[in-house]
């Protein structure tokens, strides 16, 4: 076969022509006949995704799908909950949903931009995995205890509650204790992928820290007024921890991500951050083991604070309830009419399964909820994160001073230990309105009010 001949079969100049001509003569010294070789090639040029990891086609086909993008010839079907969303992140949302891999999607009440798929986005895929589309702070997850103490001892107990929270946790990229603290997770085989294994020192320095940003443990009052939770109605006292995997959760979605888009370069610059694994392929199982130990891990962070503050308490625990976001799940839904098995990713977006609890918190100086899942089809099972940013962190740090807002943190009856501006209620959306916008998605079963909170100190970057 010549150059003009490779051309009519869809081969460009360039590498790929190149490329070509060095698998064919390969081929030929195997014995293939021209026949064969014109029918192969004609494969890989209609589906170069098909064959990226073949040992003798991978390069041809790596490099064909580099310089050309086909998305979907109509996009994944989705749809969006709630109003006056950011128009850049439904367009993200809708970008997402013409990747090729894409099978549905959807986009929650609290949704803003976020990398690749906004935060706030839920989206579908068959057979592959976006590192951006679980988020940098994997498996960041909510946790609650409930307390056999009622709540309205908890004015006379406010000094020694706030001395738990400051002794018992640390916060930000650099927070760790002297004194290493103990988790099972830590047993787990660390060496399956080189980021974690190089960083599980770090790790387990970290281990019982929370990160920056949006990172809270809070006590608070937890209203149980509906069935549901095995508790009866009325008010109890409530530790609610939100993190995730620190740092360690960053640096495996950086080095995958990596690996993702030199694999997709072909992706146009809106869609980049939205490059995919195959979960057949040597990175795609490596991101996955490796994203599924920062679950673990990120439960142990959870886990350990709340151990060490519920002993330092004395008080007996009623109830322990978490679920976690940032993450993707091997799951099957009914698409297009069939049931089919999909890498569902949830990027700030909740679980809400049929009968799935899970926590929605709002901010620092108003209410979360615990909630039950519907189970909605066409959510993908899932419910918003929370009450979602309205500004940047950037933009509050420039409205918001401390002293102004202040007297509103108080007049909700709470008391913050440390917080940056870029935390203060005003920056987020009314958790009301975001609730009532997903009533087809949750039912609420309880309502947390906080009362003393404790986040990172002002100037640490988020993390």
């Amino acid at each position: 076969m010549n150059a003009k001949e490779l051309k009519r079969l869809g081969i460009p100049d360039g590498p790929a022509m190149g490329l070509a001509f060095e698998w064919i003569h390969s081929a030929a010294e195997a014995g293939k006949n021209p026949e064969d070789l014109r029918e192969e090639l004609t494969a890989v040029v209609a589906a170069p995704e098909l064959f990226r990891e073949d040992p003798e086609k991978g390069p041809l086909a790596r490099e064909l799908g580099r310089i050309r993008f086909s998305p979907r010839s109509q996009s994944a079907p989705w749809r969006m909950w709630g109003s006056g969303l950011e128009d850049e992140a439904v367009r993200q949302m809708a970008n997402a949903c013409d990747l090729p891999v894409a099978v549905a999607g959807a986009l929650m009440p609290d949704a803003h931009v976020g990398y690749g798929l906004p935060i706030g986005g839920v989206l579908a895929t068959e057979g592959a995995v976006i590192p951006y589309a679980v988020g940098v702070d994997i498996a960041c997850r909510m946790k609650m205890t409930v307390f056999d103490r009622p709540v309205n001892r908890l004015p006379g107990e406010k000094d020694h509650l706030a001395g738990m929270l400051e002794k018992e946790t640390r916060f930000g990229m650099g927070a760790a204790f002297h004194r290493r603290r103990e988790h099972a997770v830590m047993d787990d085989d660390w060496s399956v992928s080189p980021v974690t294994r190089r960083f599980k020192d770090k790790a387990w320095a970290q281990l019982g820290t929370s990160g920056s940003g949006n990172h809270f443990v809070e006590f608070g009052e937890l209203t149980v007024s509906w069935p549901g939770l095995g508790l009866e109605p009325g008010s109890y006292l409530a530790l609610l921890s939100h993190s995730g995997s620190r740092g360690l959760g960053a640096q495996v979605c950086s080095y995958y991500s990596r690996i993702a888009l030199d694999r997709h370069r072909e992706l146009p610059k809106p869609l980049k951050h939205l490059a995919w694994l195959d979960l057949e392929s040597d990175a795609g199982r490596e991101y996955w083991e490796s994203m599924n130990l920062m679950g673990r891990y990120a439960a142990a962070n959870h886990a350990v604070i709340h151990r060490h503050i519920a002993k330092a308490f004395g008080v007996p625990s009623l109830l322990e309830l978490e679920n976690h976001h940032n993450f993707a799940w091997k799951e099957t839904h009914r698409i297009g009419g069939e049931e089919r098995e999909v890498i569902v990713h949830r990027k700030g977006a909740t679980p809400a399964g049929e009968g799935v609890l899970g926590i929605i918190p709002g901010s620092m100086a108003t209410p979360g909820f615990v909630v039950r899942g519907k189970g909605n089809p066409e959510s993908l099972n899932s419910a918003a994160h929370g009450a979602g940013r309205v500004m940047s962190r950037k933009k509050a740090k420039d409205t918001f001073a401390w002293g102004n807002v202040r007297k509103e943190i108080e007049a909700a009856g709470v008391w913050v230990l440390s917080a940056g501006t870029d935390e203060v209620p005003g920056v987020y959306k009314d958790i009301h309105q975001v609730m009532a916008a997903q009533e087809d998605l949750v039912e609420i079963l309880a309502r947390f009010d906080p009362r003393i909170v404790k986040m990172a100190p002002p100037g640490e970057k988020p993390g």
